[in-house]
């Protein structure tokens, strides 16, 4: 039925759109048609959203003039743009971050039976240089300064698939604020203007200098490691630390991401073991269903990227070892009467554990056998790392402070004396942090280097060698990962003027911050990959809400992983991001993951989503088809944007430097295409970034508790340049391979009143 309007199918008026030509010329140059025409649109929905929000903003002035402070609800005209092509305009009232439930897994009862305790071997894990080979390098490393990582100097990578250094023309430079943006543009504000200068690399992370792991050292917080020549990482033929390929995210509120990392490698089902989850079948842990029985199982924690995540760096290969073979769940049996270890399969029949051989077998001629052996070299996973960090006192090599929110009960130090280290050994906090099961055996585990088989054996009086574990030992992947995890959970920084605002103290923000809010929603677009609460459309809750994937409501509504948008930053082909695979297969000759593919949208067209992520994909609307073009090559995780202006420089390349940098990028439609011009005034960027500033919880800038933490050293490139350094008189090989002398930063033990405010990247303002 007619109303008498001129209507679409839709029943809703037709809008006439209008535009000058210069202003179409600029989105021409820079997008398809299709958001070209959707662009026009957004301009007339957000004009008309405006003149709502200003009659709500008017209403609510009023109301609150008659309400107590605190009681007044803000109510929010929020229309939702993902990635320039769809509009989702409705009413919501948004709540303040510490209203939204942490996430946690549904089943975490069966492994952790003391919460507190395990926040403190959870802090100690992360914060500890001895969980590095080196020595040196811990988590904390890349994730000191508001969760994640300011330092400038050695931090540039050539990226993924490049080996040639542009920004600096080598490792080792030290950045300026002249270096950035990493894409140059004669006018910032047209994606068109001649390119000035543009650089691929990246600024990541410093890492571990190359080399071949050998074998943990028990005792010692060094592995033992052959260093190996480095063609890219060297300067004049010395090398110098690695640098990671991708920006350190911030782990701060990182709890509330349904997947972590860039590309969401690390799974939000936690498998106890690496990051891929239920991608992995043959992921298992050990577990002692009875005082004298061990069983292979397979477990799954949901709601764990954190864990998934926390197990990636540090377990991370160094060399393939058939130690990682796949192998077949059994169970073990020891006899109450006889000194004998009885090894069944998963059909309940014997296997042969030639349980004599191994008790007749030493630690002594075990390690001979090991140094004389042609066998590929262990693997550094969980197990090893466990032998290791289980021998030596926790944070033995820095100072904690004896107020530490976490820690300092168990600290050695006190208001007089700092010292370092803790009062508790690590088997110690394990033991009040996991329930028994998980630890509690004196059953054996010995895996083979040659092979990987493993036998099992009771505990002999004699020390282990290097290839024999306890369970502890074995199962050292699930405690590091879930306790990392329990610790990451509570660095939530709730507590921004924006939150104060959205409590109802609407003074918390500034005027100029409350405009900003309002582009935010409106003409920036922000708000539609930044959404909900947790300021990301990559959440458990919009996952929740919307499905592990969906369609893009507007324009070619291309299938995409919720939550990961390709926005322009670099093109595709020198980072897929989440169109790269997942690695279960290890890496082809050119280093790329081999394996299934990260987005799970192709996961659902080859018709193995419900096999690797163990539920059924969402029904689309139209179905999905097997042969469509779905958004996944170049498209990233979205990250939260509380204390955005602490953890410059941005985005997965570390490639802008302000939050000025930022905003520019988005209001000239990106840098290789895929977002819609803005058309932002001077004011309104100004009003953008003021507000983005309102984000920052002043707790992580004090680094008050929860954000306080140890002592910390980190490595912060090397004396000299890009041109020249210094060698370390402490490593000499054989053929000759030579290492820069470390430059260590020190960053101070700070207690739960926390210390000096956080400086900014390069001495930049953001």
């Amino acid at each position: 039925m007619s109303n008498g309007k001129n209507t679409n199918h839709s029943g809703l008026p037709k809008l006439e759109l209008e535009d000058n030509q210069k202003a179409s010329r600029s989105r021409n140059r820079s997008a398809p048609p299709s958001i070209n025409l959707l662009s026009k649109l957004l301009q007339v929905i957000t004009n008309l959203a405006a003149k709502i929000v200003t009659g709500l903003t008017q209403l609510s002035s009023q109301l609150s003039r008659s309400m107590k402070r605190g009681a007044l609800i803000t109510t929010l005209l929020t229309v939702t743009i993902i990635v320039g092509h769809s509009v989702s305009a409705q009413i919501t009232a948004l709540p303040p971050l510490n209203q939204v439930k942490v996430p946690e897994p549904d089943n975490l009862g069966d492994f952790i039976q003391n919460k507190v305790a395990a926040i403190a071997l959870g802090k100690s894990l992360f914060w500890d240089m001895q969980l590095g080979s080196d020595g040196i390098q811990s988590c904390a490393s890349c994730h000191f300064h508001a969760g994640a990582d300011n330092r400038s100097k050695n931090q540039i990578s050539p990226g993924l698939r490049d080996r040639n250094f542009t920004t600096g023309g080598g490792p080792n430079y030290q950045l300026t604020a002249a270096d950035y943006p990493f894409h140059k543009l004669a006018d910032p504000n047209n994606i068109s203007s001649n390119v000035v200068s543009d650089s691929n690399d990246v600024t990541g992370s410093q890492g571990v200098f190359r080399s071949e792991f050998v074998d943990v050292v028990p005792g010692s917080d060094k592995d033992k490691v052959t260093p190996l020549e480095d063609d890219v990482f060297n300067v004049n033929g010395t090398n110098v630390r690695r640098v990671t390929p991708r920006n350190s995210p911030t782990v701060i509120n990182a709890v509330f991401n349904f997947r972590n990392f860039w590309d969401g490698l690390a799974q939000n089902t936690f498998n106890g073991v690496n990051p891929l989850g239920l991608r992995d079948k043959n992921a298992f842990v050990l577990k002692a269903t009875r005082p004298r029985r061990l069983e292979d199982v397979a477990i799954s924690l949901n709601n764990s990227s954190l864990a998934s995540q926390a197990v990636g760096p540090p377990l991370n290969a160094l060399e393939t070892a058939s130690e990682n073979l796949p192998i077949a769940p059994f169970r073990v049996e020891e006899s109450e009467t006889e000194d004998t270890v009885s090894v069944f399969n998963a059909q309940g029949q014997t296997v042969n554990n030639n349980a004599d051989a191994e008790r007749s077998t030493d630690a002594n001629s075990t390690e001979q056998q090991l140094q004389a052996s042609d066998s590929p070299r262990f693997r550094r996973i969980g197990r090893k790392l466990g032998k290791k960090l289980l021998s030596v006192q926790p944070l033995a090599k820095q100072i904690v402070a004896y107020d530490d929110s976490v820690l300092g009960s168990l600290s050695k130090s006190t208001a007089r004396s700092p010292r370092p280290g803790l009062k508790k050994s690590y088997e110690a906090l394990i033991e009040d942090a996991f329930k028994p099961e998980w630890w509690r055996s004196n059953i054996i585990i010995r895996i083979d280097p040659q092979t990987g088989k493993r036998t099992f054996l009771r505990k002999p009086q004699r020390r282990l060698s290097t290839i024999e574990y306890t369970l502890m030992e074995y199962n050292f992947s699930l405690f590091f990962g879930l306790a990392v995890q329990a610790y990451e959970s509570t660095l939530v920084s709730a507590n921004t003027p924006f939150d104060q605002f959205l409590a109802g103290n609407t003074n918390a923000l500034t005027t100029q911050q409350q405009q900003g809010w309002n582009i935010f929603q409106n003409k920036g677009l922000c708000i539609g990959c930044h959404a909900g609460a947790e300021l990301t459309q990559a959440s458990v809750s919009s996952v929740a809400q919307r499905g592990r994937i969906t369609r893009a409501p507007f324009g070619p509504r291309r299938p995409e992983d919720t939550g990961f948008f390709s926005i322009g930053v670099r093109p595709a082909s020198e980072d897929p991001g989440l169109g790269g695979n997942d690695g279960i297969d290890g890496n082809d000759e050119f280093g790329n993951p081999q394996g299934n593919p990260l987005s799970e949208v192709r996961l659902a067209q080859q018709g193995t989503f419900q096999q690797l992520l163990g539920e059924n994909p969402p029904t689309l609307n139209p179905p999905l088809s097997s042969t469509e073009p779905v958004t996944a090559d170049g498209a990233f995780k979205t990250p939260g944007l509380r204390n955005v202006e602490l953890t410059a420089p941005y985005f997965h390349n570390g490639g802008q430097l302000t939050l000025e940098q930022v905003v520019d990028f988005y209001n000239r439609g990106g840098d290789f295409g895929g977002l819609p011009v803005l058309n932002l005034t001077p004011e309104e960027k100004q009003s953008l970034v003021a507000f983005m500033k309102g984000l920052t919880d002043e707790r992580v800038r004090f680094q008050r508790a929860p954000f306080d933490h140890p002592q910390l050293f980190v490595p912060n490139g090397h004396p000299g340049n890009q041109n020249s350094v210094t060698n370390d008189p402490n490593v000499q090989t054989q053929d000759g391979v030579r290492q820069a002398t470390d430059a260590l930063l020190e960053i101070p033990a700070v207690g739960r009143n926390g210390g000096n405010p956080l400086p900014n990247f390069l001495g930049a303002t953001p």
